[in-house]
């Protein structure tokens, strides 16, 4: 498939990504008419979508239905959104830009902007109490599982604890690893497994294999991420550049160089890439999706 099909592709997944998210949020006219507008201005116009993305490109593994993939998909950027909103709060990174625009807090106020964090992650899981996207209630259920521990201190959370926790510290690279492991990986993780689990079960072989895949995809873009905030703009990036340096964060570049960060992405990108090769041609958005987060510049 060319490169402008993968793209016509992507610009599509995002399209309907927004369009659904913005069905899912509660309208501003609701009361509390300030938060549920605060709510919108955090999820909608901004971001590449990735976790949605990788959800709707795992859910062509299994078969699934997109308007499932929507819910999901949906869920899952929710719960990333939130933990952006969080994550720029003074009492964590104190941070003024992100997406190119005022973080929440910022345009609103602190109060606000926590109440829609936690307003976010609730809703993420009313979608799966309001929406069917598995004829299993037993596998419906097990969604709601796998998006919660994504979310709370065995993953995101977790791993946000973790970041605090060695701020200024010398982290060796398992312990790098592990905090990403928790902090960015698990919900791509999520997003990967929840994508697949919209449609006909995997067989368990295939499962960890594409467990396998998550896994190396979320270190993956980490380990970029860490590259770019080395080496980007704040006007490229859409955040402030350089904030975990500024902080004295450890991240991949500080603790291996540049060269050796992007060596290290060429790795993963090979392992992740290697992870697909037993589903063929219905993995080919995933490979895609691998190939656009190691040469994204922002």
């Amino acid at each position: 498939m060319t490169g402008s099909d993968f793209a016509a592709w992507m610009a599509a997944i995002q399209e309907r990504t927004e369009a659904a998210l913005a069905r899912f949020l509660p309208e501003p006219g609701i009361a509390p008419q300030r938060l549920h507008e605060a709510m919108r201005y955090a999820v909608l116009g901004g971001g590449k979508r990735v976790r949605p993305l990788l959800c709707h490109a795992a859910g062509a593994l299994t078969g699934a239905d997109p308007q499932r993939l929507d819910v999901a998909a949906c869920a899952v950027e929710m719960i990333h959104a939130y933990s952006l909103v969080h994550d720029d709060l003074p009492c964590m990174d104190d941070d003024t830009l992100r997406r190119g625009k005022p973080t929440c807090h910022v345009e609103f106020d602190e109060a606000t902007a926590l109440l829609v964090g936690d307003s976010l992650q609730s809703q993420a899981f009313l979608l799966f109490g309001e929406h069917r996207i598995c004829d299993d209630p037993a596998r419906q259920l097990e969604a709601v599982r796998i998006l919660a521990q994504a979310a709370g201190s065995r993953g995101m959370a977790g791993g946000q604890a973790m970041d605090i926790a060695g701020t200024g510290k010398n982290l060796s690279l398992q312990e790098l690893e592990l905090m990403h492991i928790h902090k960015t990986g698990a919900l791509i993780r999520a997003a990967v497994l929840l994508g697949t689990h919209c449609g006909v079960p995997l067989r368990e072989d295939e499962t960890e294999q594409l467990d396998h895949f998550a896994k190396c995809v979320g270190l993956l873009f980490q380990v970029v991420d860490d590259i770019l905030d080395e080496s980007a703009s704040t006007a490229t990036l859409g955040k402030t550049a350089g904030k975990d340096a500024a902080q004295n964060k450890a991240t991949y570049v500080s603790l291996l160089g540049i060269a050796r960060a992007r060596e290290l992405a060429g790795e993963l990108r090979e392992r992740a890439e290697a992870a697909l090769a037993p589903f063929g041609d219905t993995g080919r958005r995933l490979r895609e999706l691998t190939d656009f987060i190691v040469t994204r510049k922002f």
